[in-house]
């Protein structure tokens, strides 16, 4: 059986964003799943010494416009979020707690996640906003609550990090196939390259 891609991605993250709406369908031609690994990049920062491009002088200035640029070239639509970054930690509990129960549901709640973000400017950081995405997929908010608030989703968030980071993952979007690692959504085209034919 052909490897899955791991697709490691930042819920708070743009690029990750970018990536979530084009890396299904290109791993589909080539006969691959992938496998969504939402991480949470404060933690990884605080281990690589970096922080949100977004935040760091000359950069920051650059990276806001990159950010719209790159979905208009990606054809992806997208809106700057009023509060960024945001912390991401409930929206990943319930992606791994949902993963458990229904692959598919999982895939479909992170969509739904990041496009109210950076399609619809709504803080998914807000509790209230997470009920309103995952209601309309037949998830009981209050079950949603207690998951994400649960000792053993932290727990396994923690632990995805951690080996997350082992794995050498310091960004988002971040590419792992056939052991071969790709960082940034600005990959899409090496990493279908080496899709199609088997390296280079």
């Amino acid at each position: 059986m052909t490897a899955a891609i791991d697709f490691y991605f930042d819920f708070s993250s743009p690029y990750g964003y970018l990536a979530s709406e084009k890396i299904d369908a290109l791993a589909a031609r080539y006969g691959r799943s992938v496998d969504w690994r939402p991480v949470l990049l404060g933690v990884v920062f605080k281990a690589t010494g970096s922080a949100p491009l977004a935040v760091i002088p000359l950069k920051g200035e650059y990276s806001i416009n990159d950010f719209a640029r790159s979905a208009r070239f990606l054809a992806v639509p997208y809106r700057r979020p009023s509060a960024f970054p945001i912390a991401t930690q409930h929206a990943a509990r319930g992606y791994y707690w949902l993963a458990e129960r229904d692959p598919q549901l999982a895939r479909d709640y992170a969509h739904a996640c990041y496009r109210a973000y950076f399609a619809a400017d709504r803080d998914i950081s807000q509790p209230d906003v997470l009920h309103q995405i995952v209601s309309p997929l037949g998830i009981d908010p209050a079950q949603f609550d207690a998951a994400v608030n649960a000792p053993a989703w932290k727990a396994r968030l923690k632990a995805e990090v951690d080996a997350a980071m082992v794995r050498g993952v310091f960004g988002s979007p971040y590419f792992i196939v056939d052991g071969e690692a790709f960082w940034g959504v600005d990959r899409l085209q090496q990493l279908e390259k080496w899709l199609a034919e088997g390296g280079f």
